[in-house]
């Protein structure tokens, strides 16, 4: 029993593991970043943000492929109210990682779906919590030394070295990767984007 992928399929992100998340599906798709300004507008609210970027990707691509089903998505890191973006540096992944140790964070990650001559345009964000350990400091010196930090909102993986600093997670381990997999399933089958195949049809069908 296999996916039907009711048109094109295109991921409007770069993310590598926003594309291994969405290959787990066993859907077929296209990569296309929607490249943005992914700066706060004044007043603007964290989960209102990346609602807008993640929109704003789909749409970017989806004006140039009408046809096709568009999936963005953005994620941010959010500690005591403060926004943390990707380091540029070991000083700002160390700062960082000392923000995070022994205390609880919040990961939120919007995703939008659209498609252009359907008229679809949804949008969902999910909020997920987690909880690190204190972080030593032969331990950040370790890990900021690694390439591991420098493109991950937050300064860690949560699927790579960097899970060994978390002590628990409330809500989507994958939304925390970058890509709420639940979530972003039930909107992709619920705007009919995907169906399932009965047992004896073939695993992928593009109609």
């Amino acid at each position: 029993m296999g996916i039907r992928v009711s048109g094109r399929f295109i991921l409007a992100s770069a993310s590598p593991r926003r594309c291994e998340l969405l290959g787990l599906l066993g859907l077929a798709f296209d990569v296309m970043p929607g490249n943005i300004d992914e700066t706060f507008r004044p007043g603007e609210s964290p989960r209102d943000h990346v609602l807008r970027l993640a929109e704003e990707k789909a749409l970017l691509v989806a004006r140039n492929h009408p046809d096709a089903w568009v999936l963005g998505a953005d994620t941010i890191v959010l500690v005591a109210g403060e926004i943390l973006g990707k380091p540029q540096s070991p000083a700002e992944a160390t700062r960082m990682l000392e923000k995070l140790s022994d205390r609880e964070h919040e990961v939120l990650t919007g995703f939008a779906i659209v498609r252009q001559d359907r008229a679809v345009r949804i949008r969902e964000v999910v909020g997920s919590s987690v909880l690190f350990r204190a972080i030593d400091d032969d331990e950040m010196a370790w890990y900021t030394a690694t390439a591991e930090p420098y493109d991950k909102a937050g300064a860690y993986a949560v699927q790579g070295m960097g899970g060994c600093f978390i002590r628990e997670i409330r809500g989507s381990f994958t939304s925390v990767v970058g890509l709420p997999l639940c979530e972003v399933f039930e909107a992709l089958k619920r705007v009919g984007a995907i169906g399932l195949d009965k047992p004896g049809q073939s695993k992928l069908i593009i109609d």
